[in-house]
């Protein structure tokens, strides 16, 4: 995550997240449900805690990079009886808890450029603008923010947005667009992609911060700081160059994101979710980025789990690394290059050979998740059973980087509403967002269409 230049008159991004925690989130215990006692007797349950009778679905977007090679991705038959492919065993147990999807398409996603054009609309479905940084547009909000906005008023963290590579933004001289494309897929407006964490510590930081009190008088001297913040970013945002534009409106969001948190914070009404967790249980990562790429995937996905178990946010979104990543993937055995260039195979057997074994990797990680989630206990069920846990790229096959026949799995029951272990091999050219319609239905979204969206495919 990049900072403002340092200067006297700006505060940094970890120093006002440091200062400007707020509670360890709440998970659902059926037992703390708020009941009141009227005059005459009547039990009655709190209208406040009705949303936390029931565990809430959350929603998450996993994105990896350049496709897959589909021969080893596609199972064999449809519906419960389906075999599954190579690339797709590692969901061996955990299969009657994931929908294998095939056949799913992004029509605007065939002109333009190899990849920038398909990844920054990966969660919009609509066009995106070529333009090497000054009209940025990734055709729409993305699915992700548009559940973010129904469920914000419910948890701290509107929604979480994470990575393992910083942004990139200049041009791509070979194709015409501004790299920015590819490093994000979350887009609060269609002009405005929302700011990603790359830091493990500092998404820590973010979950787990401080309790602030409105009573202590903090939470006003917290307002006064940020708008003085606000304040003096907006005047010099009209001096600076695009990019810098960029980075500035990543700091804002940072800024508006620590004032919402300060405001949930300072509610008198409690939280409808009592805590099965504290703070002092949740050991924080080490301090840095690590090094491993392994591990930091690994820290993510769990911060990813522990923000959906403790209620700190219900929508979030990350990328596994960035589209046109140079990221090398020689510790897994036989591959001894990196991602991007394996994609580009040009059917040659031993690139294939390490392509699918690439795939295979970022598969295990997406079951080990699921597995973790499945074992924790929620209500009647599991946190998985009450996640929707959304995996996949924006392109089939790498070489020939088509938006069409995408490699696309649903984790998760979304609150007991899915009925998983199915492929679901659709005929072809069905748009993608026809799963997001069907998904913002779960998540209290009440929406006709959404992108290119011709019906609910769930």
């Amino acid at each position: 995550m990049n900072n403002l230049q340092r200067t006297s008159r700006f505060f940094s991004r970890r120093g006002v997240l440091r200062g400007c925690g707020v509670t360890l989130g709440l998970p659902w215990l059926e037992s703390a449900v708020c009941r009141t006692v009227s005059a005459s007797g009547q039990e009655s349950v709190d209208s406040g805690a009705v949303q936390g009778s029931r565990p809430p679905v959350r929603a998450a977007f996993i994105y990896f990079p350049n496709g897959v090679w589909e021969k080893s991705w596609i199972p064999e038959g449809s519906g419960r009886d389906y075999v599954l492919s190579l690339t797709l065993q590692p969901l061996a147990d955990v299969r009657d808890d994931v929908l294998v999807l095939t056949g799913l398409d992004k029509k605007h996603s065939h002109g333009g450029d190899g990849h920038y054009a398909k990844t920054a609309n990966f969660l919009t479905g609509m066009p995106v603008a070529k333009t090497t940084g000054k009209n940025v547009s990734s055709g729409g909000i993305s699915v992700d923010q548009l559940m973010a906005q129904q469920t914000s008023q419910f948890t701290p963290l509107p929604s979480l947005e994470l990575g393992t590579e910083p942004v990139i933004s200049g041009i791509d001289s070979n194709v015409g667009y501004t790299r920015l494309y590819g490093s994000h897929i979350s887009w609060q407006t269609p002009t405005r992609p929302v700011a990603k964490e790359i830091n493990p510590q500092l998404v820590y930081q973010r979950l787990f911060g401080n309790r602030l009190s409105g009573k202590s008088g903090k939470s006003e001297a917290y307002r006064n700081l940020l708008d003085f913040v606000l304040e003096d970013a907006g005047r010099l945002r009209g001096r600076l160059g695009r990019d810098d534009q960029f980075k500035l409106d990543e700091y804002l969001d940072s800024v508006r994101a620590v004032e919402k948190r300060i405001e949930f914070a300072a509610k008198d009404k409690p939280r409808d979710w009592q805590p099965s967790l504290s703070a002092a249980e949740v050991a924080p990562p080490a301090a840095g980025i690590p090094a491993d790429f392994r591990e930091h995937i690994s820290i993510m996905l769990e911060l990813m789990i522990l923000a959906f178990q403790t209620d700190s946010t219900r929508v979030a979104s990350m990328m596994f690394a960035n589209d046109v990543s140079g990221r090398n993937f020689s510790f897994l055995d036989g591959v001894t290059g990196g991602h991007h260039e394996m994609s580009h195979h040009e059917k040659n057997e031993s690139k294939i050979a390490q392509y699918e074994k690439i795939n295979r990797w970022h598969v295990e990680q997406f079951a080990g998740m699921l597995r973790k989630m499945k074992a924790i206990r929620e209500g009647e069920g599991t946190l998985l059973d009450n996640c929707m846990i959304l995996f996949g790229s924006s392109i089939s096959d790498g070489n020939r980087h088509d938006p069409d026949n995408l490699p696309i799995l649903l984790g998760g029951r979304g609150g007991s509403s899915l009925e998983s272990g199915r492929h679901i091999a659709s005929a072809g050219n069905v748009p993608l967002c026809n799963l997001y319609l069907s998904m913002l239905d779960r998540m209290g979204v009440e929406v006709e269409r959404f992108g290119d969206s011709t019906q609910r495919l769930l």
